[in-house]
């Protein structure tokens, strides 16, 4: 190379790194965002993700992708998130399951806690105990006398092992001493057709996308979850009520990001979320799903999910529910 073509070449370098160097400097966000939703489509963390999806577009002028990531009760949707670059294009529809319950359930976790970082909690939802139409019990005792008489037949279906649905139904079936099997799905969406199919004759879940089914009746709803009646089914008993006082297991859902994502792109969703879920029409599409609408930002969701890892450690351990 000559002394010419060398200078040239040199010379030239700073005109071609500088795209790349304006690139890495574009104001966050510059491309679309992915929503992980560690769940099929359809269910109530979906449905939920996808109206927080809406809003989020909307407020940071991004595309925000949901990308439904389903298996290990959410675990493999969530490890994708903790393993993502911290750069704010990935971000996790977090559940009761994947932040707390999941980390004492299962023997081998692929990914710790702090491997994610809370941004916001969006809401709440009550877990009902169903069954198909055709199961001769109309309340909770009813089925408990059911399952008494048959142990071991029934099946009840949750939307994976850790959802609040699989320890819910472990707690109850600790406390009323019975003996039904579970039948784990990758979410809700597999759930409904096999109760209403009658191949699973229960169904511990969250409420949402039974509501429809429960108004057709072709599922009968028998009990909430919840420590006081349900809003949007407020003519159903408590298991509280049904003769377990003191049952309480409301799930919940958030956003989470991978751990040491810039403080401040945590800080803009939480507080685009937050906004998001203050207007009044969008806490009508999630009371309208079965939800009620909480919000909470970075500091007061990892309160939260400390007094909530208290609470489901101590379950786990009572119901000697154990997974690989």
């Amino acid at each position: 190379m000559t002394r010419i073509t060398r200078r040239a070449a040199l010379g030239a370098l700073p005109l071609l790194a500088a795209p790349a160097t304006l690139q890495a400097q574009a104001p966050w966000p510059n491309r679309p965002i992915r929503l992980i939703v560690p769940f099929q489509a359809g269910g109530a963390t979906d449905v939920t993700g996808r109206v927080i999806a809406e809003q989020l577009s909307i407020a940071l002028g991004q595309p925000v992708v949901v990308e439904n990531r389903a298996g290990a009760g959410g675990n493999i949707g969530a490890d994708a998130v903790a393993k993502a670059d911290p750069d704010g294009y990935t971000l996790l529809m977090a559940t009761i399951g994947t932040v707390t319950i999941n980390h004492f359930l299962y023997s081998r976790m692929p990914f710790r806690q702090e491997d994610l970082a809370a941004i916001a909690m969006v809401s709440l939802v009550a877990n009902g105990v169903m069954v198909n139409a055709q199961v001769p019990a109309r309340t909770l005792q009813e089925l408990i006398a059911l399952a008494k008489r048959e142990p071991g037949v029934l099946n009840y279906g949750t939307p994976g092992n850790g959802t609040s649905g699989h320890l819910c139904a472990e707690y109850l079936k600790t406390l009323a001493g019975i003996d039904i099997t579970h039948v784990p799905f990758r979410g809700t969406g597999g759930v409904i057709p096999e109760l209403l199919a009658g191949r699973v004759q229960i169904a511990i879940d969250n409420l949402p996308a039974y509501l429809p089914h429960i108004a057709a009746g072709t599922v009968r709803l028998l009990a909430v979850t919840s420590a006081e009646p349900w809003f949007s089914v407020p003519q159903a008993p408590t298991v509280a009520a049904s003769g377990f006082p003191g049952f309480e297991a409301v799930a919940w859902f958030g956003l989470q990001a991978p751990a040491r994502t810039p403080r401040a792109i945590i800080d803009r969703i939480s507080q685009a979320t937050i906004a998001a879920v203050a207007k009044p029409e969008v806490q009508a599409k999630l009371r309208e799903v079965g939800n009620e609408p909480r919000a909470l930002g970075p500091a007061e969701f990892d309160r939260f999910i400390a007094a909530e890892n208290e609470k489901w450690r101590d379950v786990v351990r009572r119901s000697g529910a154990r997974l690989d």
